[in-house]
């Protein structure tokens, strides 16, 4: 099969199309033939080396979590799924910047969603979704999303949405259109938050949800005043340090599926910033290395 692969950590120079072996699924796995695969810090994080100590990699690897595609393998004890159907799902921390990948968690991809959007959705919801849980039941009450522009911000503000919280998002001012049209209220982020905050949410805000590891974790628990009212998803070492509830993404086809009826009914519809072929990975990578995406990246294949 054809793959993106790097062969060392280092620069997006180190990315290089080339032919891998096709990998095949163990038990509880399955197979796809990839149409479209997203793009997420981790991926960049790992080519990079940045995580090494914590998530070492057989090199060489091939960068990417999520995709979706048509099912084409299937391992033993796999019931509910068949040939020919078209799933998006979740591998490791490797392996779907390819024509083939593995699957250990993975859902229907709703009709409703282009390949582009279905790529986008995994990684995505199963963080959103995992972080809103740690919250405990969002009907009726005011939630602050920090970083809800990107990927997974994007993602947590639909699907808060349509289990009925009132939502205030963070993001800066070019994306506060985006952020009306999910059904959030946008605010800026930064000095002054809580002065804000007041103004949007006369009775406080319950609880916040961060998916940006901007920094400004201590505030968002001064502004709850109760560090079991914040969920992070991306400042791990400072929310273990304040006591707020720490949240990684897991492999969960129970989320991947909720996430689906969610795009089948209308109310989750992953954001996408831009489409790369497969040999613009490099430029993918390069643009998620930035940051504040609007949405997410992702790869055709």
């Amino acid at each position: 099969m054809r793959a993106v692969r790097f062969h060392e950590y280092g620069g997006v120079d180190n990315l290089v199309i080339e032919h891998a072996p096709d990998p095949h699924p163990g038990p509880g796995e399955i197979r796809v033939r990839v149409a479209a695969a997203g793009v997420n810090p981790i991926d960049w994080k790992l080519r990079a080396g940045a995580l090494r100590q914590f998530l070492p990699l057989e090199l060489p690897a091939i960068p990417g979590r999520d995709a979706v595609g048509v099912v084409d393998e299937i391992g033993d004890g796999v019931a509910g799924v068949s040939t020919g159907d078209r799933v998006f799902g979740l591998t490791g921390v490797t392996g779907a910047t390819a024509e083939l990948v593995v699957l250990s968690a993975w859902a229907p991809a709703p009709a409703q969603w282009s390949d582009e959007q279905a790529a986008g959705a995994g990684l995505a919801s199963v963080t959103a979704m995992g972080g809103l849980s740690a919250l405990g039941s969002l009907e009726g009450r005011t939630l602050l999303i920090e970083g809800a522009a990107g990927g997974v911000g994007s993602a947590a503000v639909e699907i808060a949405v349509a289990q009925g919280a009132t939502v205030i998002g963070t993001a800066s001012e070019r994306n506060h259109d985006f952020l009306t049209s999910l059904g959030a209220t946008p605010t800026t982020y930064g000095p002054g938050l809580a002065q804000r905050l007041a103004a949007l949410a006369p009775r406080g805000v319950d609880i916040v949800l961060d998916t940006a590891a901007s920094g400004s974790l201590d505030d968002l628990v001064a502004i709850t005043g109760d560090p079991t009212r914040v969920a992070t998803v991306a400042d791990h070492a400072r929310g273990e340090r304040l006591g707020t509830h720490v949240v990684n993404a897991e492999n969960d086809s129970a989320l991947l599926s909720a996430a689906a009826e969610l795009g089948r009914e209308g109310r989750y519809t992953p954001r996408i910033e831009e489409s790369y072929p497969l040999e613009r990975l490099a430029d993918a990578h390069t643009q998620a290395e930035r940051g504040r995406t609007r949405g997410k990246i992702v790869i055709s294949i």
